[in-house]
């Protein structure tokens, strides 16, 4: 019996009703089942993400992209100080070229560059602050 007929006797009814009853009973237990996959396929999205925000929060890392942006900084400046705005095919060769070695001699000595650095701003400049700060 189709629950969707009309029903025309009480025994029809009470069977209709159970029909659907099962019927909901099935349709709620594979929604369940579907539900679990669900859940078990997310792991690995769930475990990507954390290995990502470790990976993201390591300092080696976030060394190597400081490096790494310090050298293409570099190299992009010293491409602009040697070319300018020159039109020179010869010269824009030479700044590209220029470019590619200094960003990549910056990005690969990038720790020591850093050193020089800091010993620089200790030196000199926190000499002219504490200067300064003298009567």
């Amino acid at each position: 019996m189709n629950p969707m007929e009309t029903v025309s006797s009480i025994a029809e009814l009470k069977v209709a009703i159970q029909i659907l009853e099962f019927e909901q009973t099935v349709k709620s237990q594979q929604l369940k089942e579907q539900l679990l996959i669900t859940h078990e396929s997310l792991k690995p999205i769930n475990l990507i993400s954390s290995t990502l925000s470790e990976v993201a929060s390591s300092p080696y890392l976030i060394d190597n992209i400081l490096g790494a942006t310090m050298g293409l900084a570099t190299g992009y400046i010293s491409r602009k100080i040697i070319v300018g705005g020159s039109h020179n095919i010869i010269r824009k060769l030479f700044g590209s070229i220029l470019q590619f070695g200094v960003t990549n001699v910056v990005a690969q000595h990038s720790d020591p560059i850093k050193s020089f650095g800091q010993f620089i701003y200790q030196r000199f400049l926190r000499k002219k602050e504490a200067d300064s700060d003298k009567p």
